[in-house]
């Protein structure tokens, strides 16, 4: 009785945000919209320095939020065979380098305007650059476009920002650390490997481990695909490799009837857990902190906004798609998140500022991304 009595406060907390985020859900589906917003900032409400602070347990609920996004890229990666990634990210990389070229810029060039050092500009043009994976799935699951003819092409743009992430973030850490240049060829070499050998088992064998793994029983197929991609995750991390990366990759792996298999079974979870993710990240924000980058931050995700459109545009186009599946995908584009939070973590301590303004960077086009692709046509 006394170990139900310690964590009674904690079940009647948890109970109380999961009800809650229910009814957030059900007030977005009855108006038409992406629930993402109302999470956002129902975490930034009960968050520290928010109106009502809760006290539960946030290494449950971080864990909670690090599966959805796992969930969420995993289920992104069944939608598609090991032959189409091939294929789009060999068509992909031009799009890739124009992301990349439209999208860095700003964060870094308003990093050193703002009198910070280079890597910490450096570490701001991360945040303006990659998209969120997590909030772009789960805007893709909502609005049923992902078989839409411009989903590929985002997807492409997405996997990519992704790798390079995986490489990215890696050196980063080693330059922070005052590494040599030999320590971040390593990094980076590594990173480099183990993405390349992952794409290759989930290109070449995908449709062997799918026939291997299959089941008719949904007790095993649930265990088997879930299991799979957590411990591909944390040995991604282990060896510093993403580990949204490696959960797409066993998505990518998964074919046939054990994709459907999986898809059905592990779509309630991914809502469960994607809901908690998104509130965990608001909850990680404090709303005093964000008052005075806001004008910056407001500029940046304009900006980068327009950026992010342009990318998307110019990726369709090239993939032969018409103009307004072109800005879907750009409006597609435009939300940041886990990625760019990671980034700013890393340099907090290197520059103070980089945190807020990373944050309400990363809030403004968090709400205001997925809204936009809710009403781009």
């Amino acid at each position: 009785m006394t170990g139900a009595a310690s964590t009674s406060p904690e079940f009647l907390e948890l109970g109380v945000v999961i009800v809650g985020l229910a009814v957030l859900a059900r007030v977005a589906t009855k108006l038409g919209f992406s629930a993402i917003p109302l999470y956002l900032l129902a975490g930034l409400a009960f968050g520290r320095g928010g109106l009502a602070p809760v006290s539960f347990s946030q290494d449950f609920v971080r864990i909670g939020a690090q599966i959805g996004l796992l969930l969420l890229l995993f289920m992104l990666g069944i939608e598609y065979t090991g032959d189409e990634l091939s294929r789009h990210l060999g068509r992909a990389l031009p799009a890739g380098a124009v992301d990349l070229v439209l999208n860095f810029p700003p964060g870094f060039v308003a990093g050193l305007l703002l009198g910070w050092k280079p890597l910490a500009a450096v570490l701001l043009g991360g945040v303006t650059w990659v998209s969120s994976s997590g909030i772009i799935a789960k805007v893709l699951a909502e609005l049923g476009r992902a078989g839409n003819p411009e989903t590929a092409t985002v997807l492409s743009v997405l996997v990519l920002e992704d790798v390079a992430m995986a490489i990215y973030l890696p050196i980063v850490d080693v330059l922070l650390s005052g590494g040599t240049p030999a320590n971040i060829a390593i990094s980076a070499a590594v990173a480099i490997v183990a993405i390349a050998a992952a794409l290759f088992i989930a290109v070449r064998y995908g449709h062997r481990i799918s026939d291997a793994a299959g089941s008719e029983s949904d007790e095993v197929i649930l265990l088997t695909t879930l299991g799979a991609v957590l411990l591909a995750a944390g040995v991604a991390e282990r060896i510093g490799v993403s580990a949204a990366i490696a959960a797409f990759l066993v998505g990518i792996a998964v074919s046939g009837p054990l994709a459907r298999q999986s898809h059905r079974l592990l779509a309630p979870l991914r809502d469960l857990f994607a809901a908690t993710f998104f509130f965990f990240f608001g909850l990680e924000i404090d709303p005093a902190s964000l008052v005075s980058v806001l004008p910056v931050a407001l500029v940046l995700a304009l900006v980068t906004a327009a950026s992010k459109i342009g990318t998307g545009w110019w990726a369709a186009k090239r993939a032969g798609i018409d103009g307004r599946g072109g800005v879907r995908a750009g409006v597609e584009l435009i939300p940041r998140g886990e990625f760019s939070i990671v980034i700013s973590g890393l340099g907090a301590a290197l520059e103070p500022g980089l945190a807020p303004v990373s944050a309400a960077y990363v809030l403004l086009l968090a709400v205001s991304g997925p809204l936009a692709a809710r009403f781009t046509k």
